[in-house]
């Protein structure tokens, strides 16, 4: 049994109240749990992700709630809030390895009270059964790339059309001589700041011989734009406001993505180059800087799909100005206090790509600059 959706003239659009996430606490705690306990991660995460996004404590101590129990306490919810809240269960289920069948048939049931779905919930199934190449192959069905098309390359910039979303282009002269001029720009615009982190770095320009999937670069400009560095965690951080900045739901399979590389391991490969970096959201502090993540994602004005932009027409702008547009709100202190740190920032840098960004300076014949990015 499921409760209907109401009318869009009578769903409540007001945050949730004290009372209202004591339901919500309830509810969630209730979804992931395994035998009513939560794992040292799952705590510290939902701890984090209630504060920053409600403003008020998880209670990791609520009374169980049975599925159509939470489902009449949000029936005044619309579908956008109420994916939103079954999404939080994923991300709090998706953190387990393994993870139990158990977990996975209690995200089904809330699901379905709930009247609400989400394609993560095939992936869920897929690692509760142990079946991790079928649940690559549901990030790709199920995920942000399940409606990718050739209209949506158009943002990118390629010379021919890519085969798959996360394809390489690594002989398109094109691209890499677009990329390249941005170094040209004055020094206080988004692209010349982006120029600047790709030779940071060492990073190859898309389009030339060594580059990331044109579609993956597209979440560079993010790093620069939000403030956050290019360590692993970093990364965490990156994609969970893209993943929350975006009203489609599929956005969400962004930020499993990068869990699933970089928490558990149940993906090998992501985004085609990413590789698996097991143990990272469980690092102390990560868990904060994530939630501040999603709030800031949350806070942008409307829906913005940061992965689909053309970040061309806003390379000559001002960075603060491009922030201001899409109303970007600075970190909470909490976060920077657990070590979020950005691009230019002590620890902003991995010691890889510092010596990527010296080797790359050797071979241009020109003096290595970090534009004061440093390792610590």
């Amino acid at each position: 049994m499921s409760i209907p959706l109401p009318a869009p003239d009578a769903a409540r659009l007001d945050p949730p109240d004290g009372a209202e996430v004591e339901l919500l606490s309830r509810g969630v705690l209730s979804a992931i749990s395994v035998e009513g306990h939560l794992t040292p991660i799952q705590d510290v995460l939902m701890d984090a992700v209630f504060e920053a996004m409600t403003g008020h404590p998880f209670d990791r101590n609520a009374a169980h709630i049975e599925p159509l129990g939470l489902a009449t306490g949000l029936v005044d919810r619309n579908e956008a809030f109420r994916t939103r809240i079954l999404q939080v269960m994923l991300l709090g289920a998706l953190v387990l390895r393994p993870l139990p069948t158990q977990v996975a048939a209690q995200l089904d049931a809330y699901a379905e009270a709930l009247s609400v779905g989400d394609g993560m919930l095939d992936v869920a199934r897929r690692y509760a059964e142990g079946s991790l190449g079928l649940a690559a192959f549901d990030f790709e069905r199920n995920g942000y790339t399940k409606d990718w098309t050739a209209e949506k390359q158009q943002a990118l910039h390629t010379s021919t059309e890519l085969g798959g979303a996360w394809e390489l282009s690594v002989h398109d002269d094109a691209l890499s001589q677009r990329w390249r001029a941005l170094e040209d720009l004055p020094e206080d615009t988004l692209g010349r700041r982006v120029a600047q982190f790709y030779r940071a770095r060492g990073f190859a320009y898309p389009g030339a011989p060594g580059s990331a999937p044109p579609l993956l670069a597209q979440h560079d400009w993010v790093h620069v734009l939000t403030d956050y560095g290019t360590k692993v965690e970093s990364e965490l951080e990156v994609f969970a406001f893209v993943a929350r900045a975006n009203d489609d739901p599929k956005g969400f399979s962004l930020l499993a993505m990068v869990v699933s590389l970089f928490e558990t391991g149940y993906l090998r490969a992501g985004a085609g180059l990413f590789e698996a970096f097991p143990g990272q959201l469980s690092r102390d502090g990560v868990a904060v800087r994530l939630a501040d993540a999603m709030r800031r994602g949350a806070l942008v004005d409307g829906s913005v799909d940061f992965m689909g932009l053309d970040w061309f027409e806003l390379a000559d702008r001002p960075v603060d100005d491009v922030r201001t547009r899409f109303g970007i709100v600075t970190k909470s202190e909490r976060a920077v206090d657990a070590g979020s740190v950005g691009p230019w920032d002590p620890g902003g840098i991995s010691e890889y790509q510092l010596g990527a960004g010296r080797s790359l300076a050797e071979r241009e014949g020109r003096a290595y600059e970090s534009f004061g990015a440093s390792v610590d």
